[in-house]
Protein backbone atom coordinates (compact mmCIF):
# COMPACT_ATOMS: atom_id res chain seq x y z
CA UNK A 1 0.00 0.00 0.00
CA UNK A 2 2.96 2.56 0.50
CA UNK A 3 4.39 1.40 -2.75
CA UNK A 4 0.75 2.97 -4.37
CA UNK A 5 0.48 5.49 -2.21
CA UNK A 6 4.35 6.94 -2.86
CA UNK A 7 3.45 6.00 -6.84
CA UNK A 8 0.32 7.93 -7.02
CA UNK A 9 1.67 11.11 -5.27
CA UNK A 10 4.75 11.42 -6.85
CA UNK A 11 3.25 10.42 -10.66
CA UNK A 12 0.72 13.23 -9.84
CA UNK A 13 3.27 15.54 -8.53
CA UNK A 14 5.87 15.71 -11.45
CA UNK A 15 3.09 15.42 -14.16
CA UNK A 16 1.03 18.61 -12.84
CA UNK A 17 5.03 20.48 -12.41
CA UNK A 18 5.80 19.67 -15.92
CA UNK A 19 2.63 21.77 -17.28
CA UNK A 20 0.77 19.73 -18.46
CA UNK A 21 -2.79 19.95 -18.93
CA UNK A 22 -4.44 19.26 -15.31
CA UNK A 23 -7.37 16.77 -16.79
CA UNK A 24 -4.52 15.10 -18.67
CA UNK A 25 -2.40 14.57 -15.21
CA UNK A 26 -5.19 13.38 -13.48
CA UNK A 27 -6.01 10.83 -16.35
CA UNK A 28 -2.32 9.55 -15.99
CA UNK A 29 -2.12 9.01 -12.86
CA UNK A 30 -4.86 7.27 -12.52
CA UNK A 31 -3.85 5.22 -15.89
CA UNK A 32 -0.75 4.62 -14.28
CA UNK A 33 -1.76 3.09 -11.19
CA UNK A 34 -4.12 0.60 -12.81
CA UNK A 35 -1.48 -0.79 -15.53
CA UNK A 36 0.78 -1.60 -12.69
CA UNK A 37 -0.98 -2.66 -9.90
CA UNK A 38 -4.01 -4.19 -11.44
CA UNK A 39 -4.60 -6.73 -14.02
CA UNK A 40 -7.53 -4.60 -15.19
CA UNK A 41 -7.64 -2.81 -18.68
CA UNK A 42 -7.89 0.90 -17.82
CA UNK A 43 -9.40 2.01 -21.10
CA UNK A 44 -13.06 0.53 -20.49
CA UNK A 45 -13.10 1.81 -16.83
CA UNK A 46 -11.88 5.43 -18.59
CA UNK A 47 -15.16 5.45 -20.89
CA UNK A 48 -17.77 4.48 -18.25
CA UNK A 49 -16.42 7.33 -16.31
CA UNK A 50 -15.95 9.68 -18.62
CA UNK A 51 -19.76 9.44 -19.87
CA UNK A 52 -20.49 9.21 -16.12
CA UNK A 53 -18.96 12.39 -15.06
CA UNK A 54 -19.71 14.31 -18.76
CA UNK A 55 -23.61 13.24 -18.24
CA UNK A 56 -26.00 14.33 -15.87
CA UNK A 57 -28.60 17.51 -15.33
CA UNK A 58 -27.23 18.93 -12.84
CA UNK A 59 -24.11 19.30 -14.73
CA UNK A 60 -25.72 21.44 -17.54
CA UNK A 61 -26.67 24.48 -14.98
CA UNK A 62 -22.51 24.89 -15.33
CA UNK A 63 -22.34 26.41 -18.61
CA UNK A 64 -25.76 27.95 -18.21
CA UNK A 65 -24.18 29.96 -15.36
CA UNK A 66 -20.58 30.84 -16.94
CA UNK A 67 -22.46 32.15 -20.24
CA UNK A 68 -24.81 34.78 -17.81
CA UNK A 69 -21.73 35.65 -16.07
CA UNK A 70 -19.59 36.03 -19.12
CA UNK A 71 -22.52 38.12 -20.84
CA UNK A 72 -22.71 40.44 -17.51
CA UNK A 73 -18.71 40.58 -17.50
CA UNK A 74 -18.93 42.60 -20.93
CA UNK A 75 -22.29 44.42 -19.72
CA UNK A 76 -21.08 47.58 -18.42
CA UNK A 77 -22.51 46.55 -15.16
CA UNK A 78 -19.62 47.58 -13.05
CA UNK A 79 -20.06 51.55 -14.30
CA UNK A 80 -23.65 51.26 -12.69
CA UNK A 81 -22.91 49.59 -9.87
CA UNK A 82 -20.05 51.99 -8.81
CA UNK A 83 -22.51 55.24 -9.85
CA UNK A 84 -25.21 53.75 -7.86
CA UNK A 85 -23.27 52.61 -4.74
CA UNK A 86 -20.18 55.94 -4.30
CA UNK A 87 -23.34 58.43 -2.90
CA UNK A 88 -24.56 56.16 -0.49
CA UNK A 89 -21.19 55.81 1.44
CA UNK A 90 -19.98 59.09 1.66
CA UNK A 91 -20.48 59.34 5.11
CA UNK A 92 -19.35 55.87 6.40
CA UNK A 93 -15.99 55.32 7.76
CA UNK A 94 -13.82 54.02 4.18
CA UNK A 95 -16.51 55.76 2.55
CA UNK A 96 -15.27 54.66 -1.34
CA UNK A 97 -13.61 51.48 -0.27
CA UNK A 98 -16.49 50.05 0.47
CA UNK A 99 -17.51 50.03 -3.01
CA UNK A 100 -15.23 47.47 -3.64
CA UNK A 101 -16.40 45.12 -0.96
CA UNK A 102 -19.94 45.99 -2.09
CA UNK A 103 -19.79 46.01 -5.99
CA UNK A 104 -17.76 42.52 -5.69
CA UNK A 105 -20.23 41.20 -3.63
CA UNK A 106 -22.81 42.19 -5.86
CA UNK A 107 -21.19 41.61 -9.31
CA UNK A 108 -20.00 37.66 -7.98
CA UNK A 109 -23.90 36.83 -7.32
CA UNK A 110 -24.48 37.15 -10.78
CA UNK A 111 -20.91 36.67 -12.30
CA UNK A 112 -19.37 33.39 -10.70
CA UNK A 113 -15.81 33.80 -11.37
CA UNK A 114 -13.66 35.70 -9.02
CA UNK A 115 -10.66 36.77 -11.34
CA UNK A 116 -13.58 38.61 -13.70
CA UNK A 117 -15.16 39.86 -10.51
CA UNK A 118 -11.49 41.41 -9.56
CA UNK A 119 -11.08 42.50 -13.22
CA UNK A 120 -14.39 44.31 -13.85
CA UNK A 121 -14.67 46.16 -10.63
CA UNK A 122 -11.25 46.67 -10.16
CA UNK A 123 -10.82 48.13 -13.52
CA UNK A 124 -13.48 51.22 -12.68
CA UNK A 125 -12.95 51.32 -9.26
CA UNK A 126 -8.71 51.39 -8.41
CA UNK A 127 -7.89 54.40 -10.82
CA UNK A 128 -10.83 56.37 -8.83
CA UNK A 129 -9.84 55.33 -5.46
CA UNK A 130 -6.24 56.26 -6.27
CA UNK A 131 -7.02 59.86 -7.76
CA UNK A 132 -8.89 60.41 -4.25
CA UNK A 133 -6.54 59.79 -2.30
CA UNK A 134 -7.04 56.22 -0.32
CA UNK A 135 -4.71 54.11 0.82
CA UNK A 136 -3.65 51.63 -2.59
CA UNK A 137 -2.50 48.77 -0.24
CA UNK A 138 -6.04 48.60 1.87
CA UNK A 139 -7.90 49.30 -1.94
CA UNK A 140 -5.68 46.52 -3.25
CA UNK A 141 -6.39 44.13 -0.68
CA UNK A 142 -10.30 44.62 -0.07
CA UNK A 143 -10.54 44.24 -3.80
CA UNK A 144 -8.44 41.31 -4.35
CA UNK A 145 -10.47 39.69 -0.95
CA UNK A 146 -13.98 40.78 -1.88
CA UNK A 147 -13.78 39.50 -5.56
CA UNK A 148 -13.22 35.91 -4.37
CA UNK A 149 -16.98 36.07 -3.15
CA UNK A 150 -17.29 34.81 -6.52
CA UNK A 151 -16.73 31.28 -5.87
CA UNK A 152 -19.01 31.65 -2.18
CA UNK A 153 -22.07 33.86 -3.23
CA UNK A 154 -24.39 31.52 -5.81
CA UNK A 155 -24.53 30.79 -8.12
CA UNK A 156 -21.09 29.53 -8.27
CA UNK A 157 -19.39 27.28 -10.58
CA UNK A 158 -17.09 25.22 -7.59
CA UNK A 159 -20.74 24.96 -5.61
CA UNK A 160 -21.97 22.96 -8.55
CA UNK A 161 -18.64 21.03 -9.46
CA UNK A 162 -18.52 19.92 -5.73
CA UNK A 163 -22.24 19.32 -5.92
CA UNK A 164 -22.22 16.94 -9.17
CA UNK A 165 -18.93 14.67 -7.59
CA UNK A 166 -20.26 14.51 -3.98
CA UNK A 167 -23.57 13.79 -4.95
CA UNK A 168 -25.06 16.73 -3.09
CA UNK A 169 -28.17 19.16 -3.49
CA UNK A 170 -26.74 22.13 -5.71
CA UNK A 171 -29.83 24.32 -4.50
CA UNK A 172 -29.01 23.49 -0.86
CA UNK A 173 -25.39 24.49 -1.56
CA UNK A 174 -26.27 27.32 -3.57
CA UNK A 175 -28.53 28.58 -0.51
CA UNK A 176 -25.86 27.66 2.22
CA UNK A 177 -23.34 29.97 0.14
CA UNK A 178 -25.95 32.66 1.14
CA UNK A 179 -25.20 33.56 5.01
CA UNK A 180 -21.16 32.58 4.65
CA UNK A 181 -21.16 35.36 2.03
CA UNK A 182 -22.77 37.74 3.99
CA UNK A 183 -20.56 37.00 7.01
CA UNK A 184 -17.52 37.63 4.96
CA UNK A 185 -18.61 40.75 3.41
CA UNK A 186 -19.43 42.15 6.86
CA UNK A 187 -16.11 40.97 8.11
CA UNK A 188 -14.67 42.98 5.72
CA UNK A 189 -16.53 45.51 5.96
CA UNK A 190 -15.71 46.05 9.63
CA UNK A 191 -12.34 45.91 8.67
CA UNK A 192 -11.97 48.67 6.41
CA UNK A 193 -13.97 50.91 9.11
CA UNK A 194 -11.96 49.75 12.33
CA UNK A 195 -8.76 51.02 10.09
CA UNK A 196 -10.50 53.73 8.78
CA UNK A 197 -11.34 55.14 12.66
CA UNK A 198 -7.92 54.41 13.83
CA UNK A 199 -5.71 54.90 11.18
CA UNK A 200 -6.51 56.20 7.83
CA UNK A 201 -8.15 59.56 9.23
CA UNK A 202 -5.39 60.24 11.07
CA UNK A 203 -3.07 59.64 8.52
CA UNK A 204 -4.97 61.12 6.03
CA UNK A 205 -5.25 57.89 3.78
CA UNK A 206 -9.27 57.12 3.98
CA UNK A 207 -9.78 59.23 1.07
CA UNK A 208 -11.24 63.07 0.69
CA UNK A 209 -14.81 63.49 2.15
CA UNK A 210 -17.11 64.11 -1.18
CA UNK A 211 -19.57 66.66 -1.54
CA UNK A 212 -23.20 66.11 0.24
CA UNK A 213 -25.37 64.23 -2.41
CA UNK A 214 -29.61 64.67 -2.27
CA UNK A 215 -31.80 62.17 -1.57
CA UNK A 216 -33.58 62.20 -4.58
CA UNK A 217 -30.28 61.90 -6.94
CA UNK A 218 -29.59 58.75 -4.31
CA UNK A 219 -32.50 57.39 -4.92
CA UNK A 220 -31.98 57.74 -8.91
CA UNK A 221 -28.86 56.56 -9.14
CA UNK A 222 -30.06 53.79 -7.22
CA UNK A 223 -32.47 52.86 -9.74
CA UNK A 224 -29.33 51.53 -12.05
CA UNK A 225 -29.57 48.39 -9.28
CA UNK A 226 -32.54 46.82 -9.68
CA UNK A 227 -31.86 45.04 -12.78
CA UNK A 228 -29.49 43.25 -10.94
CA UNK A 229 -31.04 43.08 -7.88
CA UNK A 230 -33.98 41.63 -9.72
CA UNK A 231 -31.55 38.97 -11.19
CA UNK A 232 -29.94 37.77 -7.89
CA UNK A 233 -33.51 37.85 -5.99
CA UNK A 234 -35.17 35.49 -8.97
CA UNK A 235 -32.66 33.27 -9.14
CA UNK A 236 -32.22 32.74 -5.46
CA UNK A 237 -35.94 33.19 -4.87
CA UNK A 238 -36.91 30.71 -7.83
CA UNK A 239 -34.10 27.67 -6.29
CA UNK A 240 -35.46 28.60 -2.51
CA UNK A 241 -39.26 27.91 -3.36
CA UNK A 242 -39.03 25.42 -5.14
CA UNK A 243 -40.12 26.74 -7.82
CA UNK A 244 -37.16 25.68 -10.10
CA UNK A 245 -34.15 23.93 -10.57
CA UNK A 246 -30.43 25.28 -10.75
CA UNK A 247 -30.29 24.34 -14.30
CA UNK A 248 -33.59 25.65 -15.05
CA UNK A 249 -32.83 29.42 -12.78
CA UNK A 250 -29.57 29.37 -14.95
CA UNK A 251 -31.40 29.17 -18.24
CA UNK A 252 -33.63 32.30 -17.28
CA UNK A 253 -30.57 33.60 -16.10
CA UNK A 254 -29.06 33.56 -18.93
CA UNK A 255 -32.03 35.29 -21.31
CA UNK A 256 -32.53 37.80 -18.41
CA UNK A 257 -28.39 38.75 -18.69
CA UNK A 258 -29.25 38.96 -22.23
CA UNK A 259 -32.07 41.56 -21.56
CA UNK A 260 -30.23 43.82 -18.94
CA UNK A 261 -27.01 44.13 -21.21
CA UNK A 262 -29.42 45.28 -24.02
CA UNK A 263 -30.96 47.96 -21.33
CA UNK A 264 -27.70 49.00 -20.82
CA UNK A 265 -26.53 49.14 -24.51
CA UNK A 266 -23.80 46.88 -23.99
CA UNK A 267 -25.36 44.37 -26.26
CA UNK A 268 -24.88 43.05 -29.72
CA UNK A 269 -24.42 39.91 -31.98
CA UNK A 270 -20.27 40.57 -31.56
CA UNK A 271 -20.61 40.72 -27.77
CA UNK A 272 -23.30 37.76 -28.12
CA UNK A 273 -20.38 35.04 -29.69
CA UNK A 274 -17.83 36.65 -27.97
CA UNK A 275 -19.73 35.35 -23.90
CA UNK A 276 -21.00 32.12 -25.88
CA UNK A 277 -17.26 31.15 -26.73
CA UNK A 278 -15.82 32.29 -23.82
CA UNK A 279 -18.73 30.71 -22.07
CA UNK A 280 -17.89 27.19 -24.26
CA UNK A 281 -14.31 26.94 -23.56
CA UNK A 282 -14.52 27.52 -20.11
CA UNK A 283 -17.42 24.54 -19.70
CA UNK A 284 -15.12 22.33 -21.64
CA UNK A 285 -12.20 22.97 -19.79
CA UNK A 286 -13.96 22.25 -16.28
CA UNK A 287 -16.19 19.42 -17.88
CA UNK A 288 -12.69 17.94 -18.68
CA UNK A 289 -11.35 18.36 -15.74
CA UNK A 290 -14.33 16.61 -13.94
CA UNK A 291 -14.24 13.71 -16.12
CA UNK A 292 -10.29 13.31 -15.01
CA UNK A 293 -10.91 13.58 -11.67
CA UNK A 294 -13.45 11.03 -11.96
CA UNK A 295 -11.35 8.52 -13.40
CA UNK A 296 -8.86 9.35 -10.74
CA UNK A 297 -11.60 8.59 -7.77
CA UNK A 298 -12.20 5.29 -9.69
CA UNK A 299 -8.51 4.18 -9.63
CA UNK A 300 -8.09 5.15 -6.00
CA UNK A 301 -11.21 3.56 -5.15
CA UNK A 302 -9.55 -0.07 -6.46
CA UNK A 303 -6.76 0.84 -4.40
CA UNK A 304 -8.47 1.30 -1.29
CA UNK A 305 -5.92 4.03 -0.44
CA UNK A 306 -8.88 6.52 0.49
CA UNK A 307 -10.57 3.77 2.81
CA UNK A 308 -7.12 3.31 4.72
CA UNK A 309 -6.36 6.59 5.18
CA UNK A 310 -10.10 6.91 6.28
CA UNK A 311 -9.85 4.50 8.99
CA UNK A 312 -5.78 5.07 10.03
CA UNK A 313 -6.73 8.77 10.56
CA UNK A 314 -9.84 7.86 12.75
CA UNK A 315 -7.44 5.74 15.14
CA UNK A 316 -5.10 8.47 15.52
CA UNK A 317 -8.45 9.94 17.58
CA UNK A 318 -8.23 13.67 16.60
CA UNK A 319 -11.03 15.51 17.75
CA UNK A 320 -13.19 17.26 14.64
CA UNK A 321 -11.29 20.57 15.37
CA UNK A 322 -7.95 18.84 14.96
CA UNK A 323 -8.61 16.96 12.16
CA UNK A 324 -10.05 20.78 10.83
CA UNK A 325 -7.08 23.04 11.06
CA UNK A 326 -4.61 19.85 10.19
CA UNK A 327 -6.98 19.70 6.70
CA UNK A 328 -6.91 23.33 6.43
CA UNK A 329 -3.09 23.33 6.19
CA UNK A 330 -2.54 20.94 4.03
CA UNK A 331 -5.16 22.81 1.81
CA UNK A 332 -3.77 25.85 1.81
CA UNK A 333 -0.47 24.31 0.79
CA UNK A 334 -1.96 22.70 -2.15
CA UNK A 335 -3.93 25.61 -2.79
CA UNK A 336 -0.32 27.75 -3.44
CA UNK A 337 0.14 25.54 -6.46
CA UNK A 338 -3.52 24.06 -7.84
CA UNK A 339 -6.74 26.18 -9.21
CA UNK A 340 -9.65 25.84 -7.37
CA UNK A 341 -11.60 23.26 -9.23
CA UNK A 342 -8.27 20.80 -9.04
CA UNK A 343 -8.32 21.30 -5.39
CA UNK A 344 -11.81 20.69 -4.71
CA UNK A 345 -11.80 17.50 -7.63
CA UNK A 346 -8.27 16.52 -5.67
CA UNK A 347 -10.05 16.77 -2.61
CA UNK A 348 -13.26 14.78 -2.96
CA UNK A 349 -11.33 12.14 -4.73
CA UNK A 350 -9.19 11.18 -1.84
CA UNK A 351 -10.11 12.33 1.13
CA UNK A 352 -14.30 12.22 1.49
CA UNK A 353 -14.50 8.90 3.19
CA UNK A 354 -12.14 10.81 6.15
CA UNK A 355 -14.84 13.62 6.07
CA UNK A 356 -17.67 11.13 6.27
CA UNK A 357 -16.07 9.18 9.12
CA UNK A 358 -15.17 12.79 10.92
CA UNK A 359 -19.44 13.31 11.04
CA UNK A 360 -19.41 16.33 9.07
CA UNK A 361 -22.18 17.94 7.25
CA UNK A 362 -21.40 17.44 3.63
CA UNK A 363 -23.41 20.65 2.63
CA UNK A 364 -21.20 22.50 5.39
CA UNK A 365 -18.07 21.37 4.42
CA UNK A 366 -18.67 21.96 0.87
CA UNK A 367 -18.97 25.64 2.07
CA UNK A 368 -15.71 25.47 4.05
CA UNK A 369 -14.00 24.17 0.99
CA UNK A 370 -15.08 27.09 -1.17
CA UNK A 371 -13.89 29.42 1.57
CA UNK A 372 -10.81 27.66 1.40
CA UNK A 373 -10.49 27.84 -2.33
CA UNK A 374 -11.66 31.54 -2.03
CA UNK A 375 -8.05 32.02 0.18
CA UNK A 376 -6.09 30.26 -2.61
CA UNK A 377 -7.12 32.92 -5.08
CA UNK A 378 -4.99 35.60 -2.98
CA UNK A 379 -2.15 33.21 -2.37
CA UNK A 380 1.09 33.02 -4.59
CA UNK A 381 2.63 31.29 -6.54
CA UNK A 382 -1.19 30.26 -8.02
CA UNK A 383 -3.08 33.38 -6.84
CA UNK A 384 -4.66 34.13 -9.95
CA UNK A 385 -6.32 37.19 -8.14
CA UNK A 386 -3.49 38.78 -7.37
CA UNK A 387 -2.20 38.72 -11.05
CA UNK A 388 -5.33 40.15 -12.16
CA UNK A 389 -4.58 42.63 -9.89
CA UNK A 390 -1.03 43.15 -10.83
CA UNK A 391 -2.05 43.52 -14.81
CA UNK A 392 -4.11 46.40 -13.45
CA UNK A 393 -1.70 48.05 -10.99
CA UNK A 394 1.46 47.02 -11.85
CA UNK A 395 2.51 46.30 -8.20
CA UNK A 396 5.02 43.73 -7.70
CA UNK A 397 3.06 40.60 -6.48
CA UNK A 398 4.89 40.41 -2.74
CA UNK A 399 3.65 44.17 -2.49
CA UNK A 400 -0.35 42.84 -3.53
CA UNK A 401 0.39 39.91 -0.96
CA UNK A 402 1.32 41.58 1.54
CA UNK A 403 -2.03 43.68 1.12
CA UNK A 404 -4.03 41.05 1.07
CA UNK A 405 -3.04 39.07 4.55
CA UNK A 406 -5.82 40.95 6.55
CA UNK A 407 -8.18 39.80 4.45
CA UNK A 408 -6.78 36.29 4.53
CA UNK A 409 -6.66 36.30 8.35
CA UNK A 410 -10.62 37.16 8.48
CA UNK A 411 -11.21 34.40 5.72
CA UNK A 412 -9.74 32.18 9.02
CA UNK A 413 -11.85 33.88 11.16
CA UNK A 414 -15.18 32.89 9.31
CA UNK A 415 -14.08 29.47 9.09
CA UNK A 416 -13.85 29.19 12.66
CA UNK A 417 -16.90 31.34 13.24
CA UNK A 418 -18.87 28.34 11.12
CA UNK A 419 -17.09 25.90 13.15
CA UNK A 420 -18.36 27.34 16.39
CA UNK A 421 -21.60 28.11 14.68
CA UNK A 422 -22.52 25.93 11.94
CA UNK A 423 -26.11 27.20 11.38
CA UNK A 424 -24.42 29.78 9.45
CA UNK A 425 -23.97 27.43 6.58
CA UNK A 426 -26.99 25.19 7.29
CA UNK A 427 -29.94 26.92 8.66
CA UNK A 428 -31.24 28.41 5.47
CA UNK A 429 -30.91 24.70 3.41
CA UNK A 430 -32.59 23.00 6.34
CA UNK A 431 -35.58 25.77 6.21
CA UNK A 432 -35.59 24.89 2.30
CA UNK A 433 -39.19 23.35 0.91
Amino acid sequence: MLVISIVTLVALAVLLGSGVWIAYALLGTGWLVLSLFFPLAPGPILASDFWGASYGWDLTALPMFVWMGEILFRSGLANNMFRALSPWLGRVPGRLLHSNIIGSGLFAAVCGSSAATCATVGKMTLPELKSRSYDEQLAIGTLASASTLGLLIPPSIMMIVYGVVTEQSISRLFIAGVGPGIMLLGLFMAYVIGWSVLVGERKGLAGRHEGHTPLATKLRGSLELLPLLALIGGILGSIYGGLASPTEAAASGVVLSMLIARFNGHFSWHIFKEALFAAVRTSCMIAFIIAGASFLSSAMSFTQLPMDLAEQIGALGLSPMALLVVLTLFLLVLGCFLDGISLILLVTSIIMPVIEVAGFDLIWFGIYLVIVVEMSQITPPVGFNLFVIQSLTGRDIMYITRATIPFFLLMLVAIALMYAFPGIATWLPQAMN
